[in-house]
């Protein structure tokens, strides 16, 4: 039987574990998805202005088939040194690849841009490499979703933005799959002027809310509001950088790398379910793949379809939910504050 896991987070997949870190006056924060053991891992990157670090790496055709953790952080490309706290943190607790007598933790990375969320950006030094090191202290299966980690200062449309998380477990095989979101879209995630969610047709449970079905032929007459973004008179809402969607989906199957990738190629869908538009040249929309092995047998190419089918709608969900559990700050006004739920 195939339903959310027991926290419905990326955390239900055996092996994975999540921290958050934020700095309430920067308005900003990173988020790590740690690997209790080294997992293969690729990366599908889509968006026109993405900001990686070691994504090359992740390529099926280089070296080194699998990571310690991904980083997820605001900060624009300040946000990627969050990486190098991380590092640290694992450098710490003996994990890395042997090379000689040093470990060098593998640690790929994305950031989103929160420079003008009105902040306070004015530092001596980035408290991105602080925040990672407390992101991956503060690891486990439970962790916070909307105002949290790398989702604190985000933005998605014309609502706050934030972190989401949703899980898809199958009992009678084992197979556990999962995906974890920072919602920073040029995109909207809700359907123009009422309260539903794209992802709406994809929710479990009342897991963002619960609403009735939207009027039918809505998104024929409807995608996304370009001129009525509440915070238009902002330099965020023209500046070509300020946006991006990152996120990581996980899974127990044991994948190679080329799997892998192709897992994160078909979990990019999910953003398309969930986000309009989406991919634009203003987004450096991201996704990252984990896979732990921990299922202990392989699939076959059916089965591998049926796991990008679900790890694409986890992220769809994780999306809704990311903006659903958002709230308020500053100008981004939050969905529960904006529809009144």
């Amino acid at each position: 039987m195939l339903q959310p896991g027991p926290r419905n987070l990326i955390t239900d997949v055996d092996g994975i574990l999540v921290g958050n870190a934020e700095d309430h006056r920067v308005r900003s924060g990173t988020t790590v998805v740690l690997c209790e053991q080294p997992a293969c891992a690729s990366v599908d990157v889509r968006g026109g202005g993405p900001g990686t670090r070691e994504t090359d790496l992740l390529d099926p055709s280089c070296m080194v088939n699998t990571v310690d953790a991904v980083a997820l952080s605001g900060g624009s490309a300040f946000g990627l040194s969050a990486a190098d706290g991380v590092m640290k943190w694992l450098r710490e607790h003996g994990r890395g690849v042997p090379v000689g007598p040093i470990a060098v933790p593998i640690v790929p990375a994305a950031i989103l841009f929160d420079l003008l969320n009105g902040g306070d950006k004015d530092w001596a030094w980035p408290p991105y490499r602080e925040l990672g090191h407390a992101a991956a202290n503060a690891a486990a299966a439970d962790f916070a979703l909307g105002n949290s980690g790398a989702g604190l200062g985000a933005k998605a449309g014309n609502l706050k933005g934030g972190l989401g998380s949703a899980s898809a477990v199958d009992s009678t095989t084992g197979l556990q799959v999962g995906a974890l979101v920072a919602v920073n879209a040029r995109g909207f995630t809700t359907m123009g002027d009422l309260p539903q969610f794209w992802a709406w047709a994809l929710e479990q449970g009342s897991e963002f809310g619960g609403l009735p079905p939207p009027p039918r032929g809505l998104a024929l007459r409807v995608s996304h509001r370009r001129g009525e973004l509440s915070h238009e008179a902002e330099p965020a809402a023209t500046d070509p950088r300020g946006n991006t969607t990152i996120a990581v989906v996980a899974t127990n199957a044991g994948l190679d790398k080329a799997t892998c990738r192709r897992l994160a190629v078909m979990a990019q869908d999910g953003l398309a379910r969930a986000i309009r538009p989406v991919h634009t040249p203003q987004d450096g929309d991201s996704v990252f793949a984990l896979a732990t092995g921990r299922l202990g047998r392989p699939l076959d190419a059916m089965a591998i379809g049926e796991l990008g089918t679900l790890a694409a709608d986890c992220l769809a969900r994780a999306v809704a939910r990311a903006v659903y559990h958002a709230t308020t700050l500053g100008a981004a006004h939050s969905w529960r504050d904006t529809f009144g739920r």
